[in-house]
């Protein structure tokens, strides 16, 4: 596999699937609809394959993404979502799986972030949920923040057999530059064979005016150390990267902030390690 991979980023018709996330002066900036063909323009040619996640807790949208992805060539796999906590997730998944595109679903993803329980993931109803994605032969999408992170170490550890990865590498506070205790957790939950992470959503965790690569370094540093580069790989998070800058920027800042590699480090990185955990192909 020799393809550049962006393994991180959106789409959304507003008129199709309500956004109701971007309520709020900060987010008017991509209040707006986003298509596979601005998809196209944003990447410019820089990669050769994606990975569309969702945005939303709805089940109409990963159908909504699966169809994205039959009709654009560029889009390699969707992470879409369903209720890990319903009886019958089983089902959903096997019903996603056997529609017409349903052999581009690579992944699940829920917006843990936004759950008031530091603990959900340690709910028994939540790792039954989790266990049968992996049964499914998909990955499971870790959004969670720092606070977070003991919850995810102990899910992680209770489901050997699940292939997790960190979104945004779980939003430390570089902006506030706090790194404790999200530097010690990251490096726990790195631990664990069974978890891969995006280097995605720095520049968004920065101050989104005056951001610089040196905000974005500690951290960066940091999880290319505890995870090594065969389990980091590139995410662009566009189209919410642009609240702090363009594709290209976030592009060249991982770019930089993986100089130091050597070029199979960086192939890795590039493409290589999601091609890899979401089975990407042709």
């Amino acid at each position: 596999m020799s393809w550049t991979v962006d393994a991180h980023h959106h789409l959304w018709d507003l008129q199709v699937t309500p956004q109701d996330w971007l309520a709020g002066e900060p987010m008017a900036p991509i209040r707006r609809s986003f298509l596979p063909g601005d998809l196209v323009d944003a990447v410019a040619g820089r990669v050769e394959k994606t990975v569309i996640v969702q945005t939303v807790s709805e089940p109409d949208e990963t159908e909504v993404m699966l169809d994205y992805a039959a009709g654009c060539d560029l889009i390699g796999g969707v992470v879409g979502w369903v209720d890990l906590t319903g009886p019958e997730v089983e089902a959903k998944l096997e019903d996603l799986l056997q529609r017409p595109n349903g052999h581009r679903l690579v992944g699940i993803r829920h917006q843990v972030q936004d759950e008031p329980d530091t603990r959900w993931l340690c709910r028994p109803d939540v790792r039954r949920g989790l266990a049968a994605v992996g049964a499914a032969g998909l990955v499971y999408d870790l959004l969670t923040i720092p606070s977070q992170l003991p919850a995810a170490i102990e899910t992680v550890a209770a489901l050997p057999n699940v292939s997790f990865v960190v979104d945004h590498i779980s939003k430390p506070e570089i902006a506030a530059g706090v790194i404790e205790p999200w530097a010690t957790d990251i490096a726990n939950l790195a631990s664990f064979p069974n978890v891969t992470c995006k280097l995605s959503g720095m520049i968004t965790e920065a101050d989104w005016q005056r951001w610089t690569i040196d905000d974005l370094r500690p951290v960066a540093n940091i999880v290319l150390e505890v995870f090594g580069p065969d389990r980091v790989m590139f995410g662009s998070d566009w189209p919410v990267c642009l609240l702090a800058g363009t594709y290209a920027d976030v592009a060249d800042s991982v770019n930089e902030l993986t100089a130091h590699l050597d070029p199979n480090e960086r192939a890795a990185i590039f493409g290589g390690v999601a091609a890899r955990v979401y089975g990407l192909s042709e």
